[in-house]
């Protein structure tokens, strides 16, 4: 079985050397790039099997990288940012970005939320049918009266997750760590992020919602 890659870009060598050693570490092939432009270009021609970006690079920023990827490819993305800003990491998350950390982070951190990110669904050929809804957990994708509906890995994974379980109730907490294993404090925008982009994709009213419904002060439900 072929190493999973991932594909780094971030013009500070001192961190991409790190983060480097640390994924090797963990039995990953790591690609590297020192900026946005050079990327792309592995991005495009090596299929990275997850990318982390920083925000701020020379010739193409981490923000506008994701953009252009996302509109072509559904690989996990992580944000890598010095800015400590709830701003700056929901625009990453709103353009397609999977994950968000702040520098300084440990790097511990970073493989553990790699790990949960590259995390397969499975390999079980079911098919959850819930409302207009149909997910094919084999081929990894989600129907809405037969339309396809183009979701980030992690807009797919948390959708998933409501689907499987009509009318249960999910903390913000239990969603994440249903999907990533392990919740931050410094996740607590991300599924309120994620749920919103999943709206606007899935609803015919993303500001009155008939399906994914906000149960004031507990958390999200899925309703048919």
């Amino acid at each position: 079985m072929s190493r999973q890659k991932i594909l780094i870009a971030e013009d500070d060598k001192d961190i991409l050397e790190l983060l480097k050693i640390y994924l090797e570490s963990e039995g990953y092939g790591v690609i590297c790039a020192e900026n946005g432009t050079q990327a792309l270009e592995i991005a495009q021609t090596q299929s990275p099997d997850l990318a982390i970006f920083d925000i701020m690079m020379p010739q193409l920023s981490g923000l506008d990288l994701t953009r252009i990827l996302r509109e072509k490819t559904t690989m996990p993305i992580m944000i890598l940012s010095a800015k400590d800003c709830d701003h700056d990491k929901i625009l990453g998350l709103n353009i397609g970005a999977d994950d968000y950390m702040t520098k300084p982070f440990n790097p511990l951190e970073v493989v553990a939320r790699v790990k949960a990110l590259i995390r397969r669904s499975g390999t079980s050929q079911d098919i959850i049918s819930a409302g207009p809804f149909a997910a094919d957990i084999a081929a990894g994708s989600i129907t809405k009266d037969g339309r396809h509906i183009f979701l980030t890995p992690m807009e797919y994974k948390i959708l998933v997750t409501l689907l499987r379980n009509p009318g249960r109730i999910f903390t913000k907490v239990q969603l994440y760590e249903s999907i990533c294993g392990e919740y931050y404090e410094s996740d607590d925008n991300t599924i309120m992020v994620h749920i919103s982009r999943i709206r606007e994709k899935i609803e015919d009213d993303p500001k009155n919602p008939k399906h994914i419904i906000t149960v004031r002060g507990v958390g999200y439900k899925f309703e048919k």
